[in-house]
């Protein structure tokens, strides 16, 4: 058996992208850093739990990325507590052959930008790559898999395009990424056995320090190897969260007084209980899935779903409010704002009158149900929503292997 790729995943998450990778059964996790201890917790428990990587405490760093030095040399803080550093676990592990990840993409996002005054100009998460850019360059893998959202090829925070930046970046410390980024990098997960229209870029760059072909490995990685990988069938909603028990909802008040809107269905899968919705809400929530259910779609366009969101709850909003999940399709994009409001995704059985679980959340974003979640519920669905279908990860793993694999005759 060959040897397994090693592998440094940074801004983990819950750790989507990664388990996608070690599903392959291709790659050696080395390190994994992250700075919110939630997701944190999380990745530690399913490295532990699925992976038997029994030092999963020590090789999940939870810190800060832009303190650099720190996290390649170690350090004691009271916030983060204390590691040995990225430095000690690389040369420990004799080395880096990939480096996956993606900074967050708040601030590369369509729609942070019309939500933010400075269409987020400002926000620091803009300069996130860099430390990503700097910890390549530090390991020089062969590889590294940058993930991150399509609005990042329209981003300019500083008047210059944000894919100009990546690329001069990466170029600048021996890295080649494709050329034509939104005609080659642009990805739908639902391509790849997601249940979901989630579009994201896929980023590879190639060390070509190592490589003596490396624009023609990038060309044969999006033209051939990658396409190879896609599913001939579309997974649905209904695909992925039909065999779920219902959730029935409870409409006397002294249950609402209670903040108890459904019954716990009997479930050994954890994080299948709804969150709790005011009596209100489910009315509205029960009309619209009832109007696609019977095919009237009296509901079907934003303008009338603003008028029924003024009408019910007495306010006007510049955006609509509601969307039911079609159960024949993939489901719109998971976000991470679900944590705040899962309006957007109302469930298609109009008898639950409900949005969904995270349990839900989770199978839409196509991760497997025993991987367990460490956190309160709104933290669970924050991660989710921020995650790498692990699912799609799967692909792009064994994509990447195959690449290496068929372009060895090109090393140095």
């Amino acid at each position: 058996m060959e040897n397994k790729h090693k592998l440094i995943d940074l801004f983990s998450g819950c750790g989507g992208l990664l388990d996608g990778f070690m599903q392959t059964g291709k790659y050696e996790h080395i390190a994994a850093v992250e700075w919110m201890k939630p997701q944190v917790d999380t990745l530690r428990k399913r490295l532990k739990e699925k992976w038997s990587i029994n030092d999963s405490n020590e090789t999940v760093l939870h810190f800060d990325i832009q303190r650099v030095e720190e996290l390649f040399s170690g350090w004691k803080d009271e916030k983060f507590g204390s590691s040995v550093g990225l430095d000690r676990l690389v040369d420990k592990a004799g080395g880096v052959d990939i480096i996956i990840g993606g900074p967050p993409c708040q601030a590369y996002s369509v729609a942070g930008r019309v939500r933010d005054e400075n269409g987020m100009k400002d926000d620091y998460r803009n300069y996130l790559f860099e430390h990503y850019l700097s910890v390549v360059h530090r390991y020089q893998p062969k590889i590294f898999v940058f993930e991150n959202v399509p609005g990042m090829l329209s981003a300019i925070p500083d008047g210059t395009p944000i894919t100009d930046l990546v690329r001069d970046g990466f170029d600048n410390i021996g890295y080649d990424i494709v050329q034509d980024i939104k005609a080659h990098a642009k990805v739908d997960a639902s391509d790849f056995g997601v249940p979901q229209a989630r579009k994201r870029l896929i980023i590879i760059g190639v060390n070509r320090e190592q490589y003596s072909n490396s624009d023609g490995m990038l060309i044969d990685f999006y033209e051939n190897i990658l396409p190879s990988y896609k599913n001939e069938h579309v997974m649905t909603v209904e695909d992925a969260i039909g065999d779920l028990p219902a959730c029935i909802p409870i409409y006397d008040n002294e249950s609402h007084k209670k903040r108890i809107s459904h019954i716990k269905p009997k479930c050994e899968i954890s994080w299948h209980e709804p969150r709790y919705h005011n009596i209100r809400d489910m009315e509205i929530f029960h009309m619209l899935s009832k109007d696609i259910e019977v095919g009237e779609h009296k509901y079907a366009n934003s303008k009338e779903i603003s008028r029924i969101y003024e009408e019910k709850v007495g306010s006007k909003s510049p955006i609509h409010r509601y969307h039911v999940l079609r159960k024949d399709k993939p489901s719109t994009t998971i976000i991470a704002h679900l944590y705040k409001d899962g309006n957007r995704f109302i469930h298609y059985d109009s008898k639950q009158s409900r949005t969904i679980t995270p349990r839900e959340a989770a199978r839409i974003q196509a991760f497997d149900d025993d991987f367990e979640f460490v956190g309160a519920r709104g933290t669970v669905y924050q991660m989710i929503g921020n995650a790498v279908p692990p699912k799609l990860a799967v692909n792009i793993g064994e994509a990447v292997n195959d690449l290496l694999g068929r372009h060895r005759n090109d090393l140095r």
